[in-house]
């Protein structure tokens, strides 16, 4: 059965109309269809205010400086990295610069090392289970990240006015972290 709907558009909604009949080469009725099905489908989405996660991905993504990359893919790089026992040191090498590069990226970026632990959080490398005064209980998803990851979090970090200290386990790792000024080795 079809019904026949009536809707008042402004120039905004009319020009949206006009380029998707143009791009989709569909009539106006079903472009407004499936602009229907897909704001019922999305509603929630539609409705909110964008995430944070969502809106730090897109303009990660967008930038052209970072990838979607499956887990799976990054524990065979750093597995593969490990074969034989201690890393490859051409691989130690390569992501020593690429650490500090980021140092001089995060310098000004971070305050200190809770915003990186949680923009690596959100990067998906680790999880932070618990904080307080400046100590950070650190889980990563094995023994090879937590290598990888602590290692990159010292070195890049250097120019952000923190002095820390890594405590690392197998998979999980406690960062404590003091500002500079303030360390005991400042005096």
């Amino acid at each position: 059965m079809t019904q026949r709907v009536t809707v008042s558009l402004d120039n905004e909604a009319q020009t949206a109309l006009e380029t998707l009949v143009a791009e989709t080469n569909a009539g106006q009725s079903e472009v407004v269809r499936r602009a229907l099905a897909f704001y019922a489908a999305n509603f929630d989405a539609a409705e909110r205010q964008p995430s944070d996660n969502l809106e730090q991905y897109y303009r990660m993504l967008a930038s052209g400086e970072h990838v979607l990359l499956d887990v799976d893919f990054l524990h065979a790089f750093l597995e593969y990295s490990y074969a034989g026992g201690d890393p490859d040191p051409e691989f130690v090498d390569a992501a020593d610069r690429v650490s500090d590069y980021h140092a001089r990226e995060y310098a000004d970026r971070f305050s200190g090392v809770g915003e990186l632990l949680e923009w690596l959080s959100f990067c998906g490398f680790l999880e932070v289970r618990g904080e307080e005064e400046g100590m950070y209980h650190v889980v990563f998803p094995s023994e090879s990240i937590c290598w990888f990851m602590t290692r990159f979090i010292e070195r890049s970090t250097v120019r952000i006015g923190t002095e820390l200290e890594v405590e690392r386990g197998v998979s999980k790792a406690i960062i404590t972290e003091e500002d500079r000024d303030t360390a005991p080795d400042a005096a």
